[in-house]
């Protein structure tokens, strides 16, 4: 199976640390590595480096090399422009149907916190072996533990069967983004996993769900393919410009044939690493005896459940405040309540209102 790693996001939630042009994928977050390469490392270790693709945009293409220097041009899938999932995707299954139409893909989103990685990736082992055995798409869901309004939620049916201790249920149906009433439904009805993303096919079958879902794709990518013949990178570039901008689970997901996927339920420690409050709740362990999350240069007094990320040539001080978060970069800082961190992605559309986009 090739792993095909999504690094062309920008992940607005983290701003102002993520910016357009140095996404939080590429910063060590959690651990001691850049969060993207904490996630190429998992897969090393059972799959090898040939079978690992870094899917991204081309202006992110110079971060990367510098990231993996010794990884090869052609493990590297460029999209000229940043269109979302479902383009992003549909070209790098592409790209892959051109080497092997049948062999297995999985797509990894490059940001996410994983506690138990034997557990994490035993899934994909479960999950190839489906592919093989019945053709249909397997993803993984995780067990939802709070209302999220930002997570996908997909909904499950009977249980299909065990793997090695490992529950795989048939596919009932998905909803991305619900708001909060509808999430707290889903939360107590116990149906509903929060959406992975880690969509595992083949690259044929893949390409076919964008010609069934969502033909405008589709046709754009049998022209990028003709193109590819000739290494036509100015006219490849031209085409994929235009392609809709639109996630893979709006376009496909919620589309797709209930009897054509399967739903892995995961349960190795995850967390989708996608906006301050998430990222306190995921270091939590490291925090002081007041539950305040330190990173850089910082004296605080009288502060509780805060999470300060100073700047390493300045001090962040505080004095008084509680579950804030406070970042300070070069350029930029944010405060915010915590419980409003997921908002910041609001913010920034002001921001650019506003005509101040350099500081995105």
């Amino acid at each position: 199976m090739n792993i095909v790693i999504l690094s062309g996001g920008v992940g607005k939630r983290l701003w102002p640390l993520g910016r357009q042009n140095n996404p939080k994928q590429f910063f060590p977050i959690i651990g001691k590595k850049p969060l993207i390469k904490e996630t190429y490392d998992r897969f090393t270790k059972i799959y090898g480096a040939k079978k690992i693709f870094i899917s991204t945009t081309a202006d992110l293409l110079p971060h990367l090399k510098k990231i993996f220097p010794k990884i090869s041009a052609t493990q590297f899938i460029a999209e000229p422009s940043r269109r979302d999932t479902a383009p992003a995707m549909g070209f790098a299954a592409l790209k892959l149907f051109l080497q092997n139409p049948d062999e297995p893909i999985v797509f990894v989103p490059s940001d996410h916190f994983i506690a138990n990685v034997p557990k994490y990736l035993e899934c994909f082992k479960i999950g190839e072996k489906l592919i093989k055995e019945t053709g249909k798409l397997v993803d993984i869901g995780i067990a939802a533990t709070f209302p999220s309004t930002v997570l996908g939620y997909t909904k499950i049916g009977s249980k299909h069967k065990t793997i090695s201790g490992v529950e795989v249920y048939n596919f009932v149906g998905h909803t991305e983004k619900p708001n909060a009433k509808i999430a707290a439904k889903y939360l107590a009805s116990g149906n509903y996993l929060w959406h992975g993303n880690y969509y595992m096919w083949t690259p044929r079958l893949f390409l076919e769900a964008l010609q069934k879902y969502t033909l405008e794709i589709s046709q754009g990518l049998e022209k990028i393919k003709l193109a590819l013949e000739k290494k036509n990178n100015k006219q490849i570039a031209q085409i994929y410009n235009q392609l809709p901008k639109i996630s893979f689970d709006y376009a496909v997901t919620e589309k797709i044939d209930k009897k054509k996927a399967l739903i892995i339920k995961g349960d190795f420690g995850w967390s989708d690493v996608g906006a301050w409050d998430v990222l306190h709740e995921q270091l939590k362990d490291g925090a002081d005896e007041k539950g305040n999350v330190v990173k850089g240069q910082v004296v605080h007094q009288d502060t509780e459940g805060c999470l300060l990320y100073g700047h390493k040539e300045r001090i962040l001080a505080t004095v008084g405040i509680k579950d804030v978060v406070v970042v300070d970069t070069e350029d930029a800082v944010l405060v915010c309540p915590k419980s409003r961190a997921q908002e910041v992605k609001k913010l920034l559309e002001e921001i650019e209102q506003k005509g101040l986009e350099k500081y995105l």
